[in-house]
């Protein structure tokens, strides 16, 4: 079932959404790379990575903060790491990553892993969820791209595992609008660092 969004919400986040997203588009180009490194570095440098044996994530696209050369370490660390693959219906289905020669272009441009399914259960066996995002709040709330993917497989995440949305450091703290269904994360990964945010529940 698809999340319902109140009229107010739906408008608000689109409004958020849009201001970020103009944002990320004025960003220099050559600093990518240097982001990307850095989202890296700070990944390695967690007590909660380090710690992991099995690593959820996600393959960077377009202006997100970049990804990729954070996948590669992570396997190079000896880390297993699931990657998302987007079902019909919006939920995720997670495979194994198996280097850059294994991921093919998908829907909504992204790009996605070409091995086994593993089911949308398979998220429950990381012990580390990192997930994309738009924008995030001080307490937790995390505005994504609007398909409602990560509200359905968040739920699936083993309780107490930590999960961070991978964010530029002036995309953490801003007001995100929120909807009943909204998971909240714990953690904001940066190139500037970790910080934890203070989830209540609801």
């Amino acid at each position: 079932m698809a999340p319902r969004h109140s009229a107010d919400s739906t408008a608000a986040k689109s409004a958020l959404r849009d201001q970020v997203l103009a944002g990320r588009k004025h960003r220099p180009l050559d600093a990518a790379a240097d982001v990307a490194a850095s989202i890296s570095r700070v990944a390695l440098a967690w007590a909660p990575v380090r710690d992991a044996a099995t690593v959820a994530a996600y393959v960077s696209v377009g202006s997100e903060p970049g990804t990729g050369l954070l996948l590669d370490a992570l396997v190079a660390a000896g880390k297993r790491v699931l990657l998302p693959v987007v079902l019909p219906g919006l939920d995720l289905d997670w495979a194994v990553y198996a280097g850059r020669d294994s991921l093919a272009p998908a829907v909504r441009g992204l790009l996605e892993p070409t091995g086994e399914r593993l089911g949308v259960d398979a998220v429950g066996q990381a012990d580390l969820v990192l997930v994309p995002g738009v924008a995030v709040s001080s307490t937790g709330d995390r505005l994504g791209q609007g398909g409602g993917c990560y509200d359905r497989a968040l739920p699936r995440v083993t309780p107490g595992t930590p999960v961070a949305v991978v964010l530029y450091d002036d995309e953490v703290g801003l007001a995100v609008p929120t909807d009943p269904h909204d998971v909240r994360v714990g953690f904001a990964m940066t190139a500037g660092g970790v910080v934890a945010l203070t989830t209540t529940a609801g």
